[in-house]
């Protein structure tokens, strides 16, 4: 059967050759043309139509120079559109940042915009505007970018301005201050979203000590933040030796070139930071890393292994492997749990190679009680891209659609400069666009099969599991030799009675009077409303915050854990309650992220 998106490229293709005209007419003509129509049409479903002949791709080289302070300077003049797109990026991540200060070069990149030592964040706000321009700074793990695009006749207004955001910035400390207070509501959003649980579990499983084990700050580096420490770590690494600055678009070369080396030539040197990581863990066995999210209606699942770095020679029949099971319109995964089995809305895989190591996962949402039987067809699929022969028509159809992919992505000013930070940043070949679909081109069947053998090893990965664990657990169980269960704070949990059998149901039903102690010893009054049908539990929260949900969950003897849902301001954040019931009296804690744990009491009306 086709895809979605195999059929709709039929229709098009049978309306444009008039078949649909074609089918009209015939109900007017002999019988015998009526069913010659429908034969020709019946036959004509039955295959894709063929694939248009590639056109060659004129990439020119760019222009290239590095100025005496360090500064590599790519120029391509591309005068298609008056617009001109910048770029520069700088070989520091989040992966540098100091031990004790993870998301610093993150919170560094969002400040350059609120003002400089000449201009306020205003001013800067109002220039961007005028202009009708973009400029926006950020980081990933391996380098951060400054970026600007403005119509080409404001190339060097635009230009002098990501300049001295770059290179002057003044970080006011009003700025500082709301920037610091929407990071750490951030964390709070972030610990209600499944798919940040399970990305931050699988960095700490996968990469251990090496810093890609990180994946955002923590509140006491947000609180740890200073203006004098932002200053300082810009110093250490915005430095022209580690950088590059990218220039595409309908410029002059000479004068774009006398330009830059006005703004950044005074640009002082200094030593880039050294990159001697940690080697990522090493994996033996199979385990499940389980995240608790009591009363969740799906579990967020995800396969994953150590893969490779960005220059890896493997990349392309990596590549090839991603797009087969989980990286096109129809792979195999999304073909056998969702069109096929019906578990899920989507399944898919993505291949993240980095600078230094890399990951490869399989991942899906799916209906809680279907968690195990989803496992068992992932792992059918990843057992079966290692063992079974590969089709040739599948690779075929696959190498297609990868080499029909890279002249949309560089169709573009700001996607063709996004592949130059690419190249630059992950040491590629220079030839690397020009090559990339002969590359694609000579990847074979038993290149696919060898970096599947080599890399989705089924019997050492990775399994993460963001759901509700008294509903899943035994599910789950048939899949890993050991798992370990989490809360939604990343601590460790042992198997309570929220996880394992416990013991006679106590009934929790009623309007309870809780007392909450905060940080500072004070007490929160609030009440408590339980709704119970068997060993279900739901129910809502009402304090002087407002009022909260109780999402369902499972009471495993006299012991529950559950989710509260909180929603103040139009945003919702979550909190895991744990609590213990003993006749007309509970206790137990409520758990936020960026502050201790929350002793409660309670009484039963």
């Amino acid at each position: 059967m086709f895809s979605r998106a195999g059929a709709l490229l039929l229709t098009v293709a049978f309306v444009a050759s008039g078949g649909w005209t074609q089918s009209i007419f015939a109900q007017t003509d002999t019988a015998k043309k009526s069913n010659m129509s429908t034969t020709q049409t019946e036959d004509f479903r039955k295959q894709a139509p063929t694939p248009l002949a590639s056109k060659p791709l004129n990439i020119p080289k760019p222009f290239e120079t590095v100025l005496p302070n360090g500064l590599r300077v790519v120029i391509l003049e591309e005068k298609r559109l008056p617009l001109v797109s910048y770029r520069l990026a700088l070989r520091t991540g989040g992966a540098h940042n100091p031990s004790d200060m993870p998301g610093l070069i993150s919170m560094m990149a969002s400040l350059l915009n609120e003002g400089t030592e000449t201009r306020t964040s205003k001013q800067i706000a109002d220039e961007i505007a005028r202009m009708g321009a973009t400029l926006v700074a950020g980081s990933n793990a391996d380098y951060t970018t400054v970026a600007a695009s403005a119509l080409s006749i404001y190339s060097d207004q635009v230009l002098d301005l990501m300049a001295d955001v770059s290179l002057h910035p003044s970080f006011p400390q009003n700025e500082i201050d709301i920037a610091k207070q929407n990071a750490k509501q951030g964390l709070i959003q972030q610990r209600a979203q499944p798919s940040f649980l399970a990305g931050e579990r699988l960095a700490k499983t996968l990469f251990g000590a090496h810093p890609y084990s990180v994946v955002s700050s923590t509140p006491e580096s947000i609180d740890a933040l200073t203006r004098e420490k932002l200053q300082s770590y810009h110093r250490q690494t915005f430095i022209p030796n580690n950088a590059v600055i990218f220039v595409v678009g309908d410029v002059q070369r000479a004068a774009t070139l006398k330009r830059i080396t006005e703004l950044f030539g005074g640009w002082g040197k200094g030593q880039p930071g050294a990159e001697n990581f940690p080697a990522p863990p090493v994996r033996t066995t199979r385990a499940i890393y389980l995240v608790d999210r009591p009363g969740s209606q799906q579990s967020t699942i995800t396969i994953a292994n150590l893969a490779i770095n960005r220059s890896s020679p493997d990349y392309f029949p990596m590549l090839l492997l991603n797009t087969m099971l989980g990286g096109s319109f129809s792979p195999r995964l999304d073909q056998n749990l969702r069109e096929n089995k019906g578990y899920t809305y989507g399944a898919s895989s993505s291949l993240d190679a980095r600078r230094a190591a890399g990951a490869f996962r399989a991942s899906a949402e799916v209906r809680t009680p279907v968690t195990g039987a989803s496992l068992k067809e992932f792992f059918f699929e990843l057992d079966r891209i290692r063992t079974e022969p590969i089709p040739e028509q599948e690779l075929k159809d696959n190498k297609a659609f990868l080499t029909g992919l890279l002249p949309i992505r560089i169709e573009t000013q700001e996607g063709l400069t996004d592949q130059f930070v690419q190249i630059k940043m992950f040491d590629l070949p220079e030839n690397y666009l020009q090559a990339y679909r002969d590359r694609i081109n000579a990847v074979t069947a038993s290149d696919v099969q060898r970096v599947a053998q080599k890399y989705v090893t089924t019997d050492k990965v990775a399994i993460v599991i963001v759901g509700d664990a008294a509903e899943i657990m035994e599910q789950i169980k048939p899949y890993a030799q050991t798992i370990e269960i989490y809360d939604a704070m990343g601590k460790r949990k042992e198997m309570t009675a929220s996880t394992d059998t416990g013991g006679p149901i106590v009934n929790a039903a009623g309007t309870w009077t809780l007392e909450i102690t905060g940080p500072g010893g004070n007490t929160l009054p609030a009440t408590l409303n339980i709704k119970q049908d068997g060993n279900k539990i739901s129910g809502s929260v009402t304090s002087q915050l407002g009022e909260s949900e109780l999402k369902p969950t499972t009471i495993r003897g006299n012991a529950f854990d559950a989710t509260l849902v909180i929603s103040m301001g139009g945003q919702t954040s979550e909190a895991q309650v744990s609590g213990t019931v003993e006749n007309d009296t509970m206790k137990g804690t409520i758990s936020l992220q960026g502050i201790a744990p929350l002793p409660f009491t309670g009484k039963r009306n």
